[in-house]
């Protein structure tokens, strides 16, 4: 084997499908390409046709300036593109597209039927390829604009077209790539049919706002401060929730940057850490965002996908959308950046970008407080209280979470430690006494913890038992998330929620589990969206239920902020005693502060 060449060249076609795997990684992959190249070429009104979740046909139509013959042929060839002339315009992209790999790479492993036609030809050009072989070109008649067909993919490729997921789960990705499109180009029209039926239609709008009023509904935007910061070279706009109004779950979160829906670290920490401590552990949250930088201070060639961009100036932005952050949620001083920082932008013109609208008033937290309760006769007995089911602030700047509408569950008073209530501290934590020991409790981790283990107990041993709603309450979801709860129905009645179709983007809960009662409906489905996505992945059925049973003794347990009266207080800690005193609720969050009483007794000499 001496003297023997180990090195040499790999085939054409194979290059091209190792190219593909990098840039066609599923159906959803293939119409963002598509969707990138519409929008260059000018279009106001892209139509996408998917069939099977896009995996047997994916058609995308928009009205742009088209192709003359000669374009449409080298479209197909690699690196071949309309975007770049010279490598320095590379520094500087200003273009959704850029690497002229999207069209080739399609063709090497699915059919694709490309027709086009520029305004004022009397003829367009149809160009079909088929597995990468050479194109097939002709003259036919074509209305203004591109149309590119996609049909049978990975069908050369059946080790890739095996790891696709289900129809659902692919459909639900592709969902996803048109919404972000149609969030970073309002003034576009969008429109997305599966299996012959409309599912998605975003008429162009005259502003960001109207968009994310079209996308995610008027409930989003209830609980939602808007955000707007201009730098020299940066401009920052958006919405993002009030403290009060963060989830468990992390949709959405979406991030524009120069029109791109991106993941950004730098960005995402910057936007935690605006919140500050007012963000709970385990809560998240939601949030649309665009950011305009100048492009020579953005390198958007870091993945294949461009799912990720890379800033020249990474501690500005995450400074600057900190402080944007606190500033809309009412707890920065405007204007507050390192002097520093700025002058690397100093000189830089301005980014124009529509404005998203201004920050509201400032979102008032109640001051830490100490709410003794006298003591009262152990059988009197006071309701679970029902909390409005919209904002409100009292005298005192406190306000109420959105999903503060809590259960009146059936408390089974158990032998066990006495409990002796002390007080209620910010309106959160339960200062008790149980048996010997001093007791910090977080009310809303605590009651999530009892409420979850019922639930699972009840799931376990026979079934959990549904309670009719009196009055049915109707939900609006995303189309993935349509898609997505309507798969799993069946499974979901078995854990005790009831929903059935109504329209084409809502459901109504007819029943929920009898250990809860009223609580915030919408939040609950979109938690459990976020749930049942991951369903796939989980290999046992006890992995899939914790989840979904956690997200309902979230929604239906007592939320910070709500002021309680001695016997609920008594009555909440005495369910968590009986539960064996868990100090982490189904999230991981801590439930209490302990101190037993030989560790008062060292801390005050008394050992």
């Amino acid at each position: 084997m001496i003297g023997m060449g180990k090195i040499h060249i790999l085939p054409g076609d194979v290059v091209s499908r190792i190219a593909a795997g990098e840039v066609v990684e599923r159906p959803a992959a293939v119409v963002k390409e598509l969707i990138d190249n519409s929008l260059d070429a000018g279009s106001c009104r892209i139509v996408i046709e998917v069939a099977d979740g896009g995996r047997s046909l994916i058609r995308v139509t928009d009205d742009g300036e088209g192709m003359i013959r000669e374009d449409a042929r080298l479209a197909f060839e690699r690196h071949a593109t309309s975007k770049l002339r010279s490598e320095g315009e590379l520094s500087s992209i200003r273009t959704m597209g850029f690497r002229g790999e999207a069209l080739p790479s399609l063709a090497s492993v699915s059919k694709v039927r490309l027709l086009t036609a520029c305004r004022g030809n009397p003829v367009g050009t149809l160009v079909s390829v088929k597995g990468g072989a050479a194109p097939t070109i002709k003259d036919a008649a074509a209305a203004p604009g591109t149309q590119v067909e996609v049909t049978d993919l990975f069908f050369n490729t059946p080790a890739r077209r095996k790891f696709l997921k289900t129809m659902t789960t692919e459909f639900s990705h592709l969902c996803q790539v048109v919404q972000h499109a149609a969030l970073a180009w309002p003034d576009v029209q969008f429109r997305l049919m599966h299996n012959g039926q409309a599912v998605l239609e975003y008429p162009a709008v005259s502003s960001a706002r109207d968009r994310v009023l079209q996308i995610y509904g008027a409930r989003f935007l209830e609980w939602t401060v808007a955000v707007s910061v201009t730098r020299p070279g940066l401009r920052l706009d958006g919405f993002t929730v009030t403290a009060a109004a963060t989830r468990a779950g992390r949709t959405p979160q979406d991030l524009l940057v120069n029109r791109r829906p991106v993941k950004n670290a730098t960005v995402t920490h910057a936007i935690y850490d605006g919140y500050g401590v007012s963000l709970v552990k385990g809560r998240h949250p939601a949030f649309v965002l665009w950011l305009e930088v100048e492009p020579h201070r953005l390198d958007v060639n870091v993945h294949p996908t461009k799912r990720e961009v890379r800033f020249a100036d990474q501690e500005v932005i995450h400074q600057t959308v900190r402080q944007a952050i606190r500033e809309a949620l009412g707890g920065g001083q405007p204007g507050a950046i390192e002097p520093q920082l700025m002058h690397r932008l100093s000189g830089s013109s301005s980014v124009s970008v529509s404005p998203a609208g201004r920050p509201g008033a400032p979102a008032g937290w109640p001051a830490p407080e100490l709410v003794p309760s006298p003591r009262v006769p152990e059988s009197s007995s006071l309701p679970w209280t029902t909390a409005p089911t919209s904002p409100r602030h009292d005298g005192q700047g406190s306000a109420s979470a959105p999903a503060a509408r809590e259960a009146e569950p059936p408390y089974l008073l158990g032998p066990g430690r006495e409990v002796i209530p002390l007080g209620q501290l910010s309106r959160t934590f339960l200062v008790a006494q149980v048996g010997a020991e001093l007791q910090v409790i977080d009310q809303h981790t605590a009651h999530e913890r009892v409420l979850f283990e019922r639930l699972w107990r009840g799931w376990r041993e026979q079934g959990l038992q549904s309670q009719a709603l009196l009055l049915p309450e109707p939900v609006d979801l995303p189309p993935h998330g349509v898609v997505l709860i309507e798969r799993h129905l069946p499974e979901l009645e078995q854990l005790g929620l009831k929903l059935e179709r109504f329209g084409a983007s809502s459901f109504v809960i007819r029943a929920v589990p009898a250990l809860l009662g009223p609580l915030d409906y919408a939040s609950l489905v979109a938690d459990l969206v976020e749930d049942l996505s991951l369903w796939e992945s989980l290999s046992s059925l006890d992995a899939r239920v914790r989840p979904v049973l956690a997200s309902l003794a979230c929604h239906g347990a007592v939320r910070a902020g709500r002021q309680l009266e001695f016997p609920e207080m008594k009555r909440l800690v005495e369910d968590w005693v009986e539960e064996g005193l868990p100090m982490t609720c189904p999230h991981g969050r801590r439930v209490a502060l302990r101190l037993p009483e030989d560790e008062l007794l060292k801390i005050f000499g008394r050992a």
